[in-house]
Order: C-alpha cells, then structure tokens, then sequence
C-alpha cells in the first residue's frame, strides 16, 4: 500500500520503532534518504519488528555494512536461509509484499556460502578478463554510437527506454550470444525478478509463466551449446564446466536470473541516474563538458551516488555484535548500501555529487568480500563508453519532466525519465 509523502520535520518525528525503511514506496517517491539519514544518526544497527516483509535488521552505516559483507561465516547469503533478498522471489511470508507467490525454488551462486558458492562463481568469472573486456570495448562502443545516432535533437523522448535499456540489452545479448532480434525478452525477463501483481504483472500465475517462459528459452539455448565446442559467452561457459554443467533447473534458472538482473538492471540504473544527477548539480555538468578526461572517475561517482543495488540481506548462523548490537542467530540483517554510500564519517562530503572526488572508488555499490559484484568491470566501461560518445554529440541531455522510480528497495532505478536532447 502507498505510503504517505513527509516531509523531513514529519520523518523526523516518527518514533524510531516505528520507522520501516524496508517499504519500497519509500523509494518510489524518493524521500528514502532522510530515513537513512536519521538512522544513521539515531539507530544505525535498528530492529524492524513489524516491518513490510517481516522482522529485520537495518545497517544503515558503512564500516558495519563492511562488517557484515565481509563476514560470511557469521552472516550467510545461503538461499535455504533466506537468501540475499528481504522480499525476494519466494518470500512468502504474511507481512511480506508477496503473499501467495510462487516458490519456484530458485537458487544462484550469489545466494549460496562457500564452498559451492565459490565453485559457481570461478565458472563466469573469465567473463570479465581484461582480454575479454578489450574485445567487448569496441561492440559497445559502436552500438552506443548507433544509439545516439538515432535520437532526435530537441525532441522530448525517454532515456531509459531509448538509452539506458538499450544499451544494456545489447550488451546482455553479446555476453549471452542471445538471439539478436529478440533481446527485449532479457529486459522483460530482468524486471519479472521483483515484479508484484499490479506492479509488473497482472497476477502471480502470470509471473510464474513468464520466469518458467524464461527457463524454457534459455534451456533451449543451453542444450544447443552443452557438450559442443567452448565459447566465452555466458551459457557456454555455464554448460561447459564440471561446477556448473548438471545444474539442477531452478539453480539453472537462478543463476541465469541473476546474471541477466546484474547485467541490465543494475547498470540502466546507473546510466539515468548519472543524467539526472548532473541536471541536479548544474555545475558538476560544466566540469564535464570543460573537461572530459574527468568521464572515467565521474563513472564511479554516479555509481556511488546512485547505488542501483540498494540493499542485499544475511541470515545471521550464530549471535554476533554489530555496531554495538547483538544480532541473534537466524535473524535476518539488512545491509542497506544506499544509506552507506552517504556515511559521511567515511565519505568526505558524501551528500554532494562530485565528478573530481579525490577518491571515487570508496563506495559499497558493488559489494565487498566473496559476493563483491563480478560485472563491475563491465558496468564501469559501459558507463565509461555512453559517456565518451555522449560529450562529442550532445551539449546537455536535459530532463524535461519528473522521472518515474522503480517501485523497489532492492532495485535503485527509474522506469522513465523525459529527456531532450541538445546538440553541441
């Protein structure tokens, strides 16, 4: 259910056991970050006992969300534990924002502890080589091209759908060497994960036909390529190692899953994201257009200040203290990165949006310890390169109208985002 607006003196009176920052409708009307920001001055280890998808954990502060990250004896990603997502597929539970879905039992590396977890994980990690990713450079760099191209100066028109999952979907498709004509199907696919009845998909039995669609379409793709000769694209190297070729389905499913949501929606996020937060900060788009050299570093500071990952959870396998907390055994523990990548005892001048920040790396977004996001690399050249080809053609890319943010704590995005287009 929507959630009323406040404004910063209501957020503020709200009584701190009451506060949920677990509600993705917080998200949608943007007014998340004067939560976290109270949390973390107030509570930043804080018990949800009632909250949208049950009992939780918030860790709303940088070095305890490390603490956590990077402890995975102590705090387990295992999806027979609860996974990695307070509200993720299969969470089921009365107060969740998922009541009936379908449990189609999926799991993925990135839900699992060590050792296997390890194993899975060593298979698609050759994707991002420093070789590969020299070869993968000039296709992204020609279809950003393309796409660029093709937009009308002057004409208000929607940088996520013609941009942001444009570009990622090509990209997606040649990691997967999907067939070309029908890459939108991994764009839709991507946005099923955290869809809801009414947010997404009409209704759960909906869901469930489009994610089995989805299984099916790469199960076919997979029995063409099992056993022949070894490729470097992802279902390739997928079929073609011991660790990974006699997956189980719904761990096939999963892991599919979770590589197509890392390589498209994370960075789409990212990639409208970084044009709104140079339209907030007018000055910071003169520093880039006076100065382009500053693209790659600018890359990590949108990613910090977007964070499109807002949040991953642990199930705690034994008590254990965090900032002076004591997280019982079996309690779930929210490392919210959102909040942590505005820490400001960490992060000199962490609320402003600042492309020459003397040390732009110094950001959660991707994660930190075993789960550390393995397509980082590729989601910063994507940026890099949209970026390099947007500053030749473009003067400003300016948003006309108010972006449209996706209905998620999980996913930290936008559906639409009206833009025109001024050229240089």
């Amino acid at each position: 259910m929507p959630v009323k607006t406040m404004v910063k003196d209501e957020i503020n009176q709200i009584p701190l056991d009451e506060i949920d920052v677990s509600n993705p409708h917080l998200f949608q009307n943007d007014t998340i970050g004067e939560y976290f920001k109270r949390l973390r001055k107030e509570d930043p280890v804080h018990y949800c006992a009632n909250g949208h998808s049950g009992a939780y954990w918030s860790v709303t502060k940088f070095n305890d969300i490390m603490r956590v990250d990077t402890d995975h004896n102590a705090f387990s990603s295992d999806s027979a534990r609860g996974g990695i997502a307070l509200d993720g597929p299969g969470a089921r539970s009365e107060s969740s924002s998922r009541p009936g879905a379908p449990d189609m039992g999926l799991t993925m590396f990135i839900a699992m502890d060590p050792p296997k977890h390890d194993e899975q994980r060593k298979v698609v990690s050759p994707i991002v080589a420093p070789h590969n990713l020299e070869t993968l450079e000039p296709i992204i760099r020609e279809r950003a091209a393309a796409i660029l191209d093709s937009l009308p100066i002057g004409e208000e028109i929607d940088w996520v759908d013609r941009v942001s999952i444009e570009l990622t979907t090509m990209t997606l498709a040649t990691l997967f060497d999907f067939p070309w004509e029908e890459r939108r199907k991994l764009t839709r696919w991507s946005d099923m994960v955290t869809a809801t009845p009414g947010n997404g998909v009409d209704s759960w039995e909906q869901w469930q036909e489009e994610m089995t669609e989805c299984g099916m379409y790469f199960k076919g793709l997979w029995d063409q390529r099992v056993g022949g000769e070894q490729k470097h694209d992802l279902i390739s190297m997928l079929a073609g190692s011991p660790a990974t070729s006699n997956m189980p389905f719904p761990e096939f499913l999963g892991n599919l899953i979770l590589l197509i949501v890392g390589g498209n929606d994370t960075t789409r996020s990212s990639i409208s994201g970084g044009v709104l937060a140079l339209n907030e900060n007018p000055a910071e788009y003169v520093k880039l257009m006076n100065d382009p050299s500053l693209i790659p570093g600018m890359v990590s500071e949108i990613i910090r200040w977007q964070t499109p990952i807002a949040s991953m959870m642990r199930t705690a396998v034994c008590d254990a203290d965090v900032g002076g907390k004591t997280i019982r055994e079996g309690e779930k523990v929210v490392m919210w990165y959102l909040s942590g990548n505005r820490d400001s005892e960490v992060i000199e001048r962490a609320d402003e949006f600042l492309i020459d920040r003397k040390n732009p790396r110094q950001h959660l977004s991707f994660g930190f310890g075993i789960h550390r996001c393995v397509g980082n690399r590729i989601a910063e050249l994507q940026l890099r390169i949209i970026w390099e080809e947007i500053v030749k053609r473009f003067s400003k890319v300016e948003v006309v109208g108010k972006p449209v943010r996706s209905l998620s704590h999980i996913i930290h995005g936008f559906t639409k985002m009206p833009v025109k287009l001024h050229a240089r």
